[in-house]
């Protein structure tokens, strides 16, 4: 078994996280769960794609977040007419020197922030692809390395489809977490008109941690104890979304590593060195939800794929035995 993380060095990672979640909610009222959730998948080391209706805060998510966790903040509006080199960067020829220089684009950031991704067209869509699995752009054969770390927040609308280009199966699976926003209640609401009357925080709202913060936090993530059970546990429900009979395509491999690592993220999140079965199934929707390819009668039907992880959910047997075992406490 890996050696267990001391358990101080969890809790430094929750003050930490608590920190920021209470930054981002001076911005966000009312999005706790969400924040948290958004928060688990930057320390896993991943990006993340906001999925909802305009105006629900999807935007505001992305800044407070780069605001509270010190991180430089680019963002790019996804449209028909956008070029790959408009996100990475070009080569420009300088007449003094004889020689081509390459000028970065927005994506040297600390977090980027692709607003509607599904607007672009699938060649600049792809652009990202690079960045996202391997941290780095290659232009004209040269290869430059982005600066950890470097997040991707994308966002989409999936109710307009109207000169939209779908996400493909190998762009979606770059993305750690989907998660969606959702409307505030009514009281929420009444909380947020009251305070944003005369002016909006997110103008204001300064940096509680640093981005080095953010890398040493990571590698705490990556020590928390998984046991061999939950491991089994973590395989069982990918494999059983691709046996699923309402699925065409389910969750590979590297979905089953985006469980593990978000798993051991929220489990830092409340102080444990140590995954629990419930963190597993907090994690499952956000991370196996959109790999998943459902069959077509069953998209006629209506059928979600988040009907289909609660469907998985129920048939993997939970661990029995105690996931602690051999943990330091």
């Amino acid at each position: 078994m890996t050696k267990e993380r001391p358990r101080a060095d969890v809790e430094q990672v929750q003050a930490y996280a608590a920190r920021v979640q209470e930054n981002v909610a001076r911005v966000l009222v009312g999005k706790e769960d969400v924040t948290r959730l958004a928060l688990a998948g930057l320390l896993a080391g991943g990006h993340l794609l906001l999925e909802d209706a305009p105006g629900t805060g999807k935007t505001m998510l992305a800044r407070a977040l780069a605001a509270s966790l010190g991180l430089t903040f680019r963002r790019v509006q996804f449209t028909p007419d956008l070029l790959p080199s408009d996100v990475t960067g070009v080569s420009v020829y300088r007449p003094a020197t004889g020689e081509f220089e390459f000028v970065p684009g927005p994506i040297f950031t600390g977090l980027l922030l692709a607003d509607e991704i599904n607007r672009a067209t699938p060649k600049t869509q792809s652009a990202l692809l690079e960045a996202m699995g391997e941290g780095q752009v290659t232009e004209s054969g040269v290869t430059h390395v982005l600066p950890p770390p470097f997040v991707v927040i994308a966002t989409q609308n999936p109710l307009e489809h109207e000169g939209t280009y779908r996400l493909p199966e190998a762009q979606l699976d770059r993305f750690l977490l989907r998660l969606s926003v959702g409307y505030p209640t009514r009281e929420e609401e009444v909380r947020m008109l009251g305070r944003l009357q005369e002016s909006h925080p997110i103008g204001t709202l300064g940096a509680v941690a640093t981005p080095q913060d953010l890398l040493a936090a990571r590698k705490v993530v990556r020590t928390v104890c998984v046991s061999d059970d939950l491991r089994h546990y973590i395989a069982g429900l990918s494999a059983r979304t691709r046996g699923h009979a309402q699925v065409a395509l389910g969750g590979g491999p590297r979905a089953s590593l985006a469980l593990q690592g978000v798993a051991q993220a929220l489990a830092a999140l409340a102080g444990r060195n140590f995954v629990l079965p419930d963190d597993v199934k907090a994690a499952a929707p956000g991370v196996l939800a959109h790999r998943l390819v459902l069959r077509v009668e069953a998209r006629l039907a209506g059928m979600r794929p988040e009907e289909v992880i609660a469907d998985v959910l129920r048939q993997e047997p939970v661990p029995a035995e105690p996931v602690t075992a051999g943990v330091t406490l």
